[in-house]
């Protein structure tokens, strides 16, 4: 679900930066911090630290909770986007010690 809704904007890879900031990490990261992406004021601006509820309803419609956004495309089928953020919580970075 995630190649066929996000992949053309949104990498897994923390070094491929698409049109959209890499996804790796996005839970519990603050919103428009990756640095080289792009993001609107709005976003960097936000406040927003991602979790499971503010993905769920920044992709339901993203202009709704950030007015200003980049981001134009909604998920709007709720099994959709439950799907998504399952598979992004699985992404998470991983550390060399």
């Amino acid at each position: 679900m995630f190649r066929q809704r996000c992949g053309a904007c949104h990498s897994i890879d923390p070094g491929q930066q698409k049109s959209g900031p890499h996804l790796t990490g996005v839970i519990g990261r603050t919103a428009g911090s990756i640095e080289g992406a792009r993001y609107s004021g709005r976003m960097r601006a936000s406040g927003i630290i991602w979790d499971k509820a503010t993905l769920y309803t920044f992709l339901t419609a993203p202009r709704r909770l950030i007015p200003g956004t980049t981001m134009t495309v909604a998920v709007p089928d709720a099994t959709q986007r439950a799907a998504i953020i399952t598979y992004l919580e699985g992404q998470q970075p991983t550390t060399n010690n």
